[in-house]
């Protein structure tokens, strides 16, 4: 009997599922760390954007969202809430769209 066929089958994952995985909830917080000083305030602002929106794409794509054009304010601002985050703004939205966009 061949070697392969001994192996189990793998639990589907995202990429291989049927329908969308649900989203497991809660993951723990990565350790923050302080931000360095002396930066211009926009630069404090534009990084703490530019994190929020990679988390929230990358619920998004978690939760079944694959392209840009499914993921409106409202579906945006509805995962922020569940995975506990305060309501993107519309320029966070954007760069959310932006990055799902880029990411292929």
């Amino acid at each position: 009997m061949p070697a392969a066929a001994l192996k189990p089958k793998p639990l589907p994952t995202q990429s291989t599922a049927k329908r969308p995985v649900p989203l497991d909830l809660p993951y723990a917080p990565v350790a923050k760390r302080p931000l360095p000083p002396g930066r211009p305030r926009e630069w404090y602002v534009t990084h703490n954007r530019r994190l929020k929106a990679m988390r929230l794409a990358i619920a998004l794509l978690d939760s079944g969202v694959y392209m840009p054009v499914q993921a409106r304010n409202e579906t945006i601002r509805s995962t922020a809430e569940a995975i506990g985050v305060h309501p993107p703004s519309d320029t966070t939205c954007h760069m959310v769209r932006a990055l799902m966009r880029y990411a292929r």
